[in-house]
């Protein structure tokens, strides 16, 4: 028995038939959709290397079956950058070296937009590595990922504040 699902991926509303119901959404992402930026690592959710937002929230999407997910809406790390503009997250783990293979950057990333939008980075370190835990580098750059993480989120609230006074200038 197939299945009918409807979901906005990166902004894009997509139709997607499941012939099983148990293709997880990292396969979906991957195989179906062409998105290989979310990373198989552990297919377990152990290690956190395919987190994506569903719906703005943390997920493994290898822990996520497709089928759930009718009507959710599905951000990926090919959706964060606007055309050559990375997000501030991107940009941080850049300026940090908050990667050295860059496997599980992917993921690193996707979990720090969502920690950040959460509003539980704040600027305690041990609070973003206690955010972060869920993600695995088997480099060990934590101490760049934290930093990114600490800096994205200065550069998010200072765009927010000169957004908020921009609105306040022209109203």
């Amino acid at each position: 028995m197939s299945h009918a699902i409807s979901l906005t991926v990166n902004g894009e509303a997509r139709a997607v038939t499941l012939d099983d119901p148990r293709v997880t959404l990292l396969d979906l992402l991957r195989e179906r959709m062409a998105l290989p930026g979310t990373k198989k690592g552990c297919d377990r959710g152990q290690c956190g290397a395919c987190t994506v937002l569903i719906d703005n929230r943390r997920v493994n999407a290898c822990l996520t079956l497709a089928v759930t997910l009718d009507g959710a809406e599905v951000t990926t790390i090919e959706g964060l950058a606007t055309g050559d503009t990375l997000h501030p997250v991107q940009a941080a783990f850049i300026d940090h070296d908050g990667f050295q293979c860059g496997y599980c950057t992917p993921g690193q990333i996707m979990s720090a937009v969502g920690l950040i939008s959460e509003g539980h980075a704040g600027d305690d370190p041990e609070r973003i590595r206690e955010g972060m835990s869920g993600n695995l580098c088997r480099c060990a750059a934590y101490h760049g990922i934290t930093e990114a993480v600490l800096d994205a989120t200065r550069r998010m609230a200072d765009a927010d504040t000169a957004s908020d006074a921009d609105e306040r200038a022209s109203a």
